[in-house]
């Protein structure tokens, strides 16, 4: 399963319905599960959460790391199969602390570029389920 964490409004946006798309496309361990906090609840949340190393954690900022979908569908599988559980972080309107940033296993970068809430959410989604069609073979994604 992957955990996602957004700061930001719970409302989905423009994007709700494409993202709600995603999230019926997808299946196990590729499922996703949402959980929001708006404003200072997200920065609080995180000072106090215990990265457990059951854990794999992603936090998505653009000061990480650009990579192709077919590498993100590698390391999602590789995490699957050795039972964790995936969580991606999408910071807030302010991202997220550096501390945060230090303590995850992996800063994905979508692009050099800054992409409102709606959007990073979708772009998150969109991957996820492209990972999953690449894992299994699907003809969704094109090389």
């Amino acid at each position: 399963m992957i955990k996602i964490i957004a700061g930001g409004k719970k409302n989905m946006g423009e994007y709700g319905w494409l993202i709600k798309d995603y999230e019926k496309r997808v299946r196990k361990p590729f499922d996703m599960t949402w959980q929001f906090f708006e404003g200072e609840k997200f920065d609080e949340y995180l000072e106090k959460w215990a990265f457990n190393p059951r854990q794999f954690v992603i936090v998505a900022d653009e000061r990480g790391k650009i990579i192709s979908s077919p590498e993100l569908s590698e390391k999602l599988e590789r995490e699957f199969n050795q039972a964790k559980e995936v969580v991606i972080i999408i910071g807030g309107a302010y991202g997220v602390s550096e501390e945060v940033r230090e303590r995850a296993d992996f800063v994905w970068s979508f692009s050099k570029l800054v992409f409102p809430h709606s959007l990073a959410r979708l772009i998150v989604a969109e991957q996820i389920y492209r990972a999953q069609e690449i894992s299994r073979g699907g003809k969704y994604h094109h090389e």
